[in-house]
């Protein structure tokens, strides 16, 4: 083989590289930046979280409010979501993780069936504050006053009520609520 014949293998095999770098780049971050994609209309860090009344699983009313001087956790969920299923045992894992550090959860449901609601809430061991219009996610007033337009969501809310942060993804919860508790 000749030098002509060896540069141009060379350059053939580090243009191959590049395209294969990039494409996987190009993948990863599509992959990783679902945020950008789902949570772009949730509430926005820095403004003051919206206080909602709801009723929870036994009639009684949940409230934004009665957790003031904690950080709060919303999650946003159904049962009959697939990836609200998935995530749920991380999130149960997250409460138990954080509860005695300040760290309140409320589980903000999308069922419109009470039984199923209230099944799913056994079924995950998910022992913290729940709360539910009872509405699908479109008609739901708290999707609207929170921007909630997929789920799996989760808002995270500081002591003095106002957003930290909201994702689709637990694990950037996680990671937040580790910086603040090192």
């Amino acid at each position: 083989m000749n030098i002509k014949h060896l540069r141009r293998a060379t350059t053939a095999l580090l243009v191959a590289f590049s395209l294969w770098s990039n494409t996987a780049k190009a993948q990863q971050s599509t992959e990783v930046d679902y945020d950008a994609q789902y949570a772009s209309e949730l509430v926005k860090p820095g403004t003051v979280a919206p206080n909602f009344e709801l009723p929870s699983p036994d009639g009684m009313k949940v409230s934004l409010s009665q957790f003031k001087g904690k950080y709060v956790v919303l999650d946003f969920w159904a049962s009959w979501c697939p990836d609200c299923r998935k995530d749920a045992p991380n999130i149960v894992d997250l409460y138990n993780r954080f509860k005695d550090k300040g760290v309140a959860f409320v589980g903000i449901s999308f069922d419109v069936d009470a039984a199923l609601w209230k099944a799913a809430i056994e079924k995950y061991g998910m022992n913290y504050a729940h709360a539910s219009e009872l509405k699908k996610m479109r008609e739901a007033n708290i999707s609207k006053t929170y921007g909630v337009k997929w789920i799996p969501s989760m808002v995270l809310v500081d002591p003095e009520g106002k957003v930290v942060m909201g994702t689709v993804l637990w694990k950037k919860l996680e990671r937040k609520l580790e910086q603040l508790f090192r």
